[in-house]
């Protein structure tokens, strides 16, 4: 059975305007239980925040959250794979890329996130799903 991107794709994320201070992006980051926040003025993503922009652009630097703007601070280009890849495709994209998330696109418009988490929660339940399978093979038959 193969695993979609548009099927696995976390249709909860969190997308910010690029004006956004880092302070209250960092608020909602952590109402919403997430550790990103896409970046996007209107349909078309521009780029994204991660926990390490926060270290390495904010904190190491000691600047003051309140008066960075996301758009600063943000990653650039991001990495989209489509909602019909398969998700070995996906998962070699984001190891290729080194990256930890990547959008879901169809048609221009964003379907979800799929992160790393993502990844191994599905490979789990496959794995569990094949050995299963394969114990009701090898059961000799009553």
């Amino acid at each position: 059975m193969v695993l979609f991107a548009k099927d696995v794709a976390e249709k909860v994320f969190l997308s910010l305007p690029r004006q956004t201070n880092a302070l209250e992006a960092a608020r909602m980051m952590k109402e919403n239980h997430q550790g990103f926040a896409i970046i996007s003025d209107g349909a078309t993503p521009e780029g994204i925040v991660t926990e390490w922009d926060y270290l390495s652009k904010i904190i190491a630097e000691g600047k003051d959250p309140a008066t960075v703007r996301l758009v600063d601070i943000m990653t650039p280009g991001l990495i989209t794979v489509k909602g019909g890849d398969g998700l070995e495709s996906v998962a070699k994209t984001m190891t290729e890329r080194g990256v930890r998330r990547v959008l879901v696109m169809q048609d221009d418009k964003i379907l979800g996130v799929i992160t790393s988490r993502t990844i191994l929660a599905r490979l789990e339940e496959y794995v569990n799903r094949i050995s299963t399978t394969i114990a009701r093979l090898q059961a000799p038959p009553y």
